[in-house]
């Protein structure tokens, strides 16, 4: 019944929207006469305000249609490479009529990343990808909105995601590198563990940046809902049905609406500073810092509904029964087993103040994979990022890409020459001495350097 309350209330909303937004245009227009009227440019904001503040959010386009690579522009097409029910695989082709660029990009790593299913669409790793195709040939799982999926598609549990993430490894081949962030670090590290323990081949690299590998460390408020609230808790006050008004109508989901309800209660203070500051913006004429803020609140505020059984399996097996860490998770009858991961090289990201992913929690992957020699295990704090930094913004280029690109090229060469001296000095800096096991690396204080860290 909420998700009917809610689809009745936005279809009321919709033309008040839509008149905000005529109007403030209308305040602002040069030949028109309101435009000319005391206080019109600040009608127009609050206008302008009210509009964002009713509206739908429709997803998001990736909108990459070029990248420098070497100082050479190229041209990008995102293809469709493989399409399933609940995800379809994206490329992010490069091209160029530069021979040299060309035969560069050619013999560059591949990269598959793996977004997160968790509220937010794929195109919030926008500019994760973005700067990727610097260096890569990447591909991005892109994660299709259960109430758009007919209810003849069948359930999509966590052991399905899995299935997929197998199924896109297979797909690319033994040449490629993964990238999980967040959400997906816990079946990205089953789905490769399982390939490794059925005897075939695993990515080249491992990269999982923010992720709830072993949510017991550093509880967030995230955690601590899970943790706190039964199980029946969720499914009974969490779960609704699809309405009649879209394709997957009658499947149980949990609905994105009530997700960004959530994501805006976390920090309601940080919201509502953030439209005021909106609204002064557009009064003092401010179109840049406007125009950024429509840009981060159109990408925020869209927001997908997830498969009930989905969604109740990973708050079961990731933040209630910790199956993962806990050796109790098993797929088709197969158990989880990092440890029989050999030939991958590991590199997990935190930042320093991630309130979703706390401290250790990424890290903890470590304590798992003992079967990856030390020297291929790596970590790296991101100093002064918040979840969102060690992947989109300053943060994510300047100080989490360098690393991350570094890692990649250093584990995809085919012959390495011996290494210089800087280079000797640089691996050595990306290494640090091994915690003793996941309850030392719990007692960290919340605060880290950026160095980075072996274990």
């Amino acid at each position: 019944m909420l998700y009917q309350l809610y689809e009745t209330q936005r279809a009321l909303m919709a033309p008040f929207s839509e008149f905000a937004s005529a109007s403030a245009k209308l305040y602002t227009h040069p030949l028109s006469v309101f435009s000319h009227t005391p206080m019109a440019q600040r009608v127009s904001a609050g206008l302008d305000l009210m509009h964002r503040l009713a509206k739908d959010y429709e997803k998001p386009e990736f909108g990459i249609r070029g990248v420098m690579v070497d100082g050479v522009e190229v041209a990008v097409q995102e293809q469709v490479v493989l399409s399933k029910s609940f995800c379809r695989l994206l490329r992010f082709k490069r091209f160029s009529d530069n021979t040299q660029v060309l035969e560069k990009m050619k013999h560059q790593p591949t990269v598959l990343v793996v977004a997160p299913l968790s509220g937010h669409h794929s195109t919030l790793l926008r500019d994760t990808v973005q700067v990727l195709l610097r260096d890569h040939k990447v591909l991005i799982t892109d994660w299709t909105d259960a109430r758009t999926v007919p209810l003849e598609a069948g359930a999509f549990h966590l052991n399905d995601y899995v299935a997929y993430v197998q199924e896109f490894i297979r797909f690319v081949g033994p040449e490629v590198n993964v990238i999980s962030v967040c959400q997906p670090t816990v079946p990205v590290l089953a789905a490769v563990s399982l390939l490794a323990t059925q005897g075939e081949f695993t990515p080249r690299t491992l990269t999982m940046m923010g992720g709830p590998i072993d949510a017991r460390l550093s509880p967030t408020s995230v955690n601590n809902l899970a943790t706190t609230k039964r199980f029946e808790w969720f499914e009974n006050n969490v779960i609704y049905k699809v309405p009649n008004n879209f394709a997957g109508a009658g499947r149980r989901v949990y609905p994105g609406f009530l997700q960004h309800s959530g994501f805006v209660a976390m920090n309601p203070d940080r919201h509502l500073s953030s439209h005021y500051d909106y609204f002064l913006d557009l009064i003092r004429g401010d179109d840049s810092s406007a125009e950024s803020h429509r840009q981060f609140y159109d990408e925020y505020n869209a927001v997908l509904d997830m498969p009930a059984e989905y969604y109740l399996d990973t708050i079961k097996a990731v933040f209630q029964d910790f199956a993962l860490v806990n050796g109790t998770w098993y797929k088709d009858g197969i158990q989880v087993r990092p440890q029989d991961i050999t030939t991958s090289a590991l590199l997990t990201i935190e930042g320093e103040l991630d309130d979703i992913s706390g401290a250790g929690q990424t890290r903890a992957a470590h304590a798992l994979c003992t079967g990856i020699p030390k020297d291929r295990m790596f970590h790296y704090d991101v100093e002064g990022a918040g979840h969102y930094g060690i992947f989109a913004g300053r943060r994510w280029r300047d100080m989490a890409y360098p690393v991350v690109r570094d890692f990649i090229a250093r584990h995809n060469e085919t012959a390495p020459a011996k290494p210089h001296q800087d280079e000797v000095a640089k691996e050595a800096a990306l290494q640090v001495a091994a915690a003793p096991s996941i309850r030392a690396s719990a007692k960290r204080p919340a605060r880290r350097s950026s160095k980075t860290a072996q274990r």
